[in-house]
């Protein structure tokens, strides 16, 4: 009984000291290890294993101020190129034999052809005929060689002798430049013993080729034969109009006939190349005046708008600039109102804005005109006329375009651009 009690006790004992011993040695490990590290012993990096927790490789980090450039990732393979194989004696290389100073000035081939990081050597040139002109050289003598295209007019008449009505089909204008956004018409114009009679298409955008497919009425005189018009003295004239956003009317070309060849051309479509304006009715402008109309039927008003005035006579005008315009209203040759505009000072391009009511019953309008004169006051109580305009069914070129349009739409603001004449 006391035997097993003492084995019992002897081997509980033994497990016990056991235990402490292993604990013991494991707290002993762990203070090693902590010293190691305090006193800062590394452990040899090529004798040491590589681990997950341990980091066997350190890095260095400095800290700089300038800016990163990013690297290409791609990088372009240079092109070989086959560089210019030269025999003679006399080519120079410039890259060698120039001065850092001065740099000669050579004048570009447009045949050759330059290549990124080859040297650039320049060849002599021997005049002979053998060698093939560039290609800018052959295009400048082209177009200095080729004629200008003037616009082209399709058209066909018809005289009905019994109505003594002349028909002017206008079928189609081809060989027309102009700018974008521009848009056109075609006036014609019968002169009889004195009297003139106008007709215009409608307005359409312009492009190199326009069709239009109208046809303008002309009433001939009482004294046209109901044979035709042989022997009758007067002239058809054809002229192509532009106006553009700012309501400017240009001439682009126009052509003339005499109303004894209307037989000879009666019943056939005929081409015909219309002829620039000549220049001698620009220079005899003493300027241009922008207006603007509108006709209120229900109120039976005339509204007047004087917009701005370019290109006046600068001769007139180095004294003094104080500038109106004074806009008269005529029925045939009675004279209805008067009123004339604020004064624009020191503006050798005035621009007025200014609208002005003018009171006209509708069945006065065939039979009235408007005159406006651009006058220049040099001194208190002096008026010096620049240039004057008229507008009606009476007058002529762009006034009686503007008064036909007008007639044309009512209650619309319609302006354009009329030339003065002193």
């Amino acid at each position: 009984m006391f035997i097993s009690v003492a084995v019992v006790l002897g081997a509980t004992l033994g497990t016990v000291s056991g235990a402490l011993t292993l604990c013991g040695l494991s707290l002993l490990c762990r203070n090693c290890k902590k010293g190691r590290l305090e006193r800062g012993d590394s452990v040899d990096p090529e004798k040491a294993k590589a681990s997950i927790l341990h980091t066997l490789t350190q890095f260095s980090v400095q800290k700089s101020t300038e800016p990163i450039q990013p690297q290409t990732l791609l990088k372009f393979p240079k092109i070989y190129r086959p560089k210019p194989s030269v025999t003679s004696p006399e080519v120079i290389n410039y890259s060698e034999n120039t001065n850092t100073t001065e740099k000669p000035l050579a004048e570009p081939d447009c045949c050759s052809q330059e290549t990124e990081g080859d040297e650039v050597f320049a060849l002599p040139r021997q005049d002979s005929a053998d060698d093939t002109p560039c290609t800018v050289e052959q295009l400048s003598s082209m177009t200095t060689s080729s004629s200008v295209l003037h616009p082209k007019l399709h058209f066909s008449l018809r005289l009905h002798s019994q109505n003594r009505e002349l028909h002017i089909t206008i079928i189609e204008a081809e060989n027309i430049t102009v700018e974008a956004g521009c848009e056109g018409y075609v006036s014609g114009c019968v002169s009889v013993s004195g009297e003139q009679k106008y007709s215009q298409t409608a307005v359409r955008k312009l492009a190199t080729r326009v069709q239009w497919g109208e046809v303008l009425v002309f009433v001939l005189p009482n004294n046209c034969s109901k044979e035709g018009t042989d022997g009758m003295e007067g002239e058809v004239g054809l002229t192509l109009h532009s106006c553009d956003r700012f309501s400017r009317n240009t001439t682009l070309g126009t052509m003339r006939f005499k109303l004894a060849d209307v037989g000879m051309m009666s019943d056939a479509d005929c081409w015909v190349d219309l002829q620039p304006p000549k220049q001698l009715e620009v220079t005899s402008s003493a300027g241009e005046l922008l207006l603007s109309l509108s006709y209120l039927p229900a109120a039976n008003r005339l509204g007047v708008v004087v917009m701005k005035a370019r290109g006046l006579q600068s001769d007139k005008l180095k004294d003094n600039i104080d500038l109106s315009v004074k806009l008269t209203l005529k029925h045939q040759s009675t004279k209805l109102k008067k009123k004339q505009t604020r004064r624009v000072k020191h503006k050798i391009n005035p621009v007025w804005n200014e609208m002005m009511m003018l009171e006209l019953p509708r069945e006065l309008l065939t039979k009235s005109s408007l005159d406006l004169e651009v006058l220049n006051q040099t001194s208190p109580g002096t008026l010096l006329p620049l240039g004057c305009c008229l507008l009606g069914l009476h007058a002529s070129g762009t006034g009686l375009q503007h008064w036909q349009q007008m007639l044309d739409n009512p209650r619309k603001q319609v302006a354009m651009w009329h030339p003065l004449y002193a």
